[in-house]
């Protein structure tokens, strides 16, 4: 077969699998995201404050608000506690109950996300950045608040 035959074929092959290419693509889609939130495309979205590739999805977070509806994306609930705090001149909103911030539940891969302020917090877990907090639904014994945690990694200082 010489090329331009073996091109027509693989067009006219193509044209024929559109639809079904169609369909099977709407399967890709997790449908995970909360609403509002921006999808993070793993292994390729950096983290706003560290600029490392955001790839656990066990720790991975998300920040939206302001009158622009600005997104930050972290891959450490520590990264977002530490830009909260270091960028509150330039962003106010980040202190307003309205700001949105999302955590990975640590149990769920990536698949399910929890409102950070209302998220319970373990220790001790081995998260990307070394701040060492995993998110999840229901209280365990010795997890923490969002305030609690909060106030443990801004001591660490990192």
């Amino acid at each position: 077969m010489d090329r331009r035959r073996f091109i027509a074929a693989a067009a006219t092959q193509s044209l024929a699998l559109t639809p079904l290419a169609v369909a099977l693509s709407a399967c890709g889609h997790s449908g995970a995201w909360p609403e509002g939130m921006a999808e993070i495309k793993w292994d390729r979205d950096t983290c706003v404050r560290c600029s490392m590739v955001i790839s656990d999805r066990r720790f991975a977070a998300e920040m939206r608000g302001g009158e622009k509806n600005i997104v930050f994306k972290f891959d450490d609930i520590g990264c977002a506690v530490f830009w909260m705090r270091d960028k509150q001149k330039d962003y106010p909103w980040l202190a307003d109950a309205a700001a949105r911030i999302w955590v990975a539940d640590s149990g769920a891969s990536g698949d399910k996300w929890l409102d950070a302020r209302k998220a319970h917090y373990a220790g001790g877990k081995m998260s990307p950045m070394g701040y060492n907090y995993a998110a999840r639904a229901y209280a365990e014994a010795g997890s923490q608040s969002f305030d609690e945690m909060r106030q443990h990694v801004l001591a660490k200082g990192k």
